[in-house]
């Protein structure tokens, strides 16, 4: 009976979300572990079959310094931000899209969703500019990045083309300025910029953390939703810090471009996106107006 339950609790959920664009950024312990990633996407794959349409835009910050280690050049990172040169900026290319990309559509495909790889550059599919040299918290001096980009636009007929062909796009954050120069994006600011411009109901985004917590030491002090006009509040008061700041960021500005709700839920929790989706509580913390 206990099974009956869970498809009754999901029912006015699936009915909800039908047809409806989902968003989802894969990344860490969902993207390194083999069998988290086999399993978020058999999990992506299931809700395209109960009628949603997903859509994944995934990271890979550990796999790009492993690969740079391997071929003997130093990470550098000024403030969390990775500083690309055109050699740096190859070694993303080749690990985003010609490695986590392919292997992301090779679980999903395992699991019979018809899935598409696709990079940033694909017909343009995310235009962006290179940022400019920016004066660092603290410091006078301006630093430059390199090859790190802003997002300017979406190609979206390109996504809406395979997502009403059935497929489900597996999207590399790497832009394509005007000169044809690849760019390095955040891959949670490209997952936003993209939940925003085909209208997505949600972003989800996968960590390695519950969500938000009230006390960093207590796992069990979750806040499990958080309306975007106490945000300011929590930063000040330290809640909402560090890397999580820029995903927090992400989300308050999908939701201002229409995007309906955010979560932010833990990748290595089995089945976390179903609990999240399909259930009343939840799993993470889940950011709405």
């Amino acid at each position: 009976m206990k099974d009956i339950d869970v498809l009754i609790e999901a029912l006015p959920y699936i009915k909800k979300f039908h047809k409806k664009k989902i968003l989802i950024k894969y990344g860490g312990h969902a993207m390194i572990d083999d069998n988290a990633m086999s399993s978020t996407a058999r999990d992506t794959v299931l809700l395209k079959y109960v009628g949603m349409k997903p859509i994944i835009v995934h990271g890979g910050g550990p796999e790009i310094s492993r690969s740079m280690d391997k071929l003997g050049k130093e990470p550098e990172f000024i403030q969390g931000l990775r500083v690309t040169d055109e050699e740096t900026m190859e070694i993303i290319e080749m690990v985003l899209v010609g490695k986590i990309s392919t292997e992301i559509v090779s679980q999903l495909i395992k699991h019979d969703g018809d899935a598409i790889s696709l990079s940033g550059k694909d017909s343009s599919l995310i235009f962006a500019h290179k940022k400019g040299a920016k004066k660092i918290d603290g410091s006078d001096e301006e630093v430059d990045l390199g090859l790190v980009g802003e997002v300017d636009n979406i190609n979206t007929n390109l996504l809406e083309l395979f997502v009403e062909n059935n497929y489900i796009p597996v999207i590399s954050p790497v832009g394509i300025a005007q000169d044809g120069t690849s760019l390095n994006l955040n891959a949670d600011t490209a997952a936003g910029e993209i939940a925003s411009s085909v209208g997505a109901e949600k972003l989800i985004i996968l960590t390695d953390v519950p969500g938000v917590l009230r006390d960093p030491n207590d796992q069990n002090s979750l806040i499990q939703k958080i309306r975007i006009c106490e945000i300011p509040q929590l930063i000040e008061d330290g809640v909402i810090s560090g890397g999580m700041i820029p995903k927090i960021e992400t989300c308050v500005k999908a939701i201002e471009n229409g995007v309906k709700s955010c979560h932010i839920i833990d990748g290595r929790i089995e089945h976390s996106l179903l609990l999240e989706i399909f259930t009343t509580n939840g799993i993470g913390t889940m950011i709405f107006e």
